[in-house]
């Protein structure tokens, strides 16, 4: 069950049909995919989240967690440096690299 691909699809401004192009999958296929009546192979799945910048699990609905798992490591963080670490993960791609030019040489 794909519960948040028509979201993305739809806040992104495509088509069934541009998805469907883009992943190598008929618009039908997309179609089915939304309304729950069949599911991708892992290939397609993997496709759409590197599409929309996300995860498998965000799509299939097994985390609200929208951006993309990536490595991290670990540091001794105290609780305003973990605050503002969450909020710069929660941030699009567009603001982070805003903050990059910002901070980051």
């Amino acid at each position: 069950m794909l519960k948040n691909l028509k979201k993305l699809r739809e806040e992104k401004g495509v088509s069934q049909k541009q998805l469907a192009d883009v992943v190598s999958v008929s618009q039908q296929s997309i179609n089915k995919y939304e309304n729950h009546n069949i599911e991708p192979d892992i290939g397609t799945l993997i496709k759409m989240a590197d599409y929309f910048d996300t995860s498998v699990d965000y799509i299939i609905g097994h985390s609200k967690i929208r951006r993309k798992i990536e490595v991290v490591s670990s540091y001794d963080l105290n609780i305003e440096e973990a605050k503002l670490v969450e909020s710069y993960r929660n941030l699009s791609n567009k603001q982070r690299k805003s903050i990059g030019l910002l901070f980051i040489q």
